[in-house]
């Protein structure tokens, strides 16, 4: 762990130009939305494809409040959180009044109709023209700018991992571990599902929210096509699925990996729809053949390996020996009694 913080911290300096600076953001970006992601589908087993609506909301509601309340950057990245946080709570509840793949299609359709409201609400949003972000450095280059915000971004993800991990250690955090493996039988021991699964869903959509008011900032420009995508909410799926929903850093391994081969399509093979074919390859891959993710994959094959190592390392004789010495120790000593026969 110290040493892939140190990885983490020291990437900017070692970067060779501004572009590989630039996508180090972009996947760091992903990891605080996967993270803040599995708050919900990691712990509840809820999947939720339409995520990318707080994910827009939170960098929509950060460029409106600076353009239209003049207020600071960060001050205006931190109120449009708490009013996702408002918005999410009803429309949780309304939510998680379903399960399985009724509750994805009702996230689906949460974000779809979002991106209409922005795309026709041309007078407040832009429409599909977009809306430009001031800048919180404008006397910064862009080397520096992209290096300030790999360091928020960075910030911003020890903050979600810091409250993951509480939470997994927590009477709250087994609680809706219980709700995940089993939510009736959970309920029927006295587990509040409801208002449980309620401060998740408001907590995830917090910290996805957090992370697009900040892409916000960095990035600029936004158009409701890209903040409002489907794919946003199906990369923060699949990432977190690719390295472990119920390990801490699996979010963060599935973004360094999904992250780090779609900067390289994109790079590669310009304006095409490659990089969706290989996500979806990828995606099969890790459902067919590591639906637990990467993490305990290789945890799994790691204890195979010792156990099998250990069998061939100890002969018939030596465990012969084993059973001896400890039958052996397990005998109490005899002692005389006053005739002078031994008696145990």
């Amino acid at each position: 762990m110290v040493v892939g913080a140190a990885l983490v911290l020291a990437f900017p300096t070692i970067a060779p130009n501004p572009y590989i600076l630039s996508a180090g953001v972009v996947i760091l970006n992903y990891a605080v939305l996967s993270t803040g992601w599995n708050f919900m589908g990691g712990f509840t087993g809820y999947i939720s494809l339409g995520h990318a609506a707080y994910f827009g909301l939170g960098a929509y509601g950060t460029a409106l409040l600076i353009r239209n309340f003049a207020l600071p950057s960060f001050l205006a990245w931190f109120v449009a959180a708490l009013l996702v946080a408002i918005i999410a709570i009803p429309v949780g509840i309304a939510a998680l009044r379903v399960r399985g793949a009724s509750f994805v299609i009702v996230s689906i359709a949460f974000v779809l109709i979002l991106l209409l409201v922005f795309q026709s609400w041309r007078d407040v949003t832009g429409g599909s023209e977009g809306l430009t972000v001031p800048r919180p450095f404008p006397d910064l280059l862009r080397p520096e700018h992209h290096r300030v915000f790999y360091y928020l971004f960075a910030a911003l993800l020890a903050v979600a991992l810091a409250v993951w991990w509480i939470i997994d250690r927590s009477k709250f955090g087994t609680a809706l571990k219980s709700i995940r493996e089993d939510e009736d039988k959970s309920q029927s021991l006295g587990v509040p599902t409801t208002q449980y699964k309620l401060i998740a869903y408001v907590l995830s959509a917090v910290f996805v929210s957090f992370g697009g008011g900040l892409y916000a900032l960095w990035f600029g420009d936004l158009d409701p096509i890209f903040q409002f995508s489907i794919l946003i909410g199906s990369y923060m799926v699949l990432m977190a699925l690719l390295g472990g929903v119920r390990n801490l850093f699996g979010p963060l391994l599935g973004a360094v990996v999904v992250g780090s081969a779609l900067e390289y399509f994109k790079l590669e093979f310009g304006d095409t729809q490659f990089h969706l074919i290989a996500t979806g390859i990828l995606l099969g891959v890790v459902v067919l053949f590591m639906p637990d993710g990467i993490i305990p994959a290789v945890k799994a094959l790691f204890t195979r390996s010792s156990n099998q190592a250990s069998i061939r390392e100890v002969t018939a004789g030596e465990l012969l020996e084993e059973n001896r010495a400890r039958s052996a120790e397990t005998v109490p000593p005899r002692r005389p009694d006053a005739s002078g026969e031994e008696t145990p």
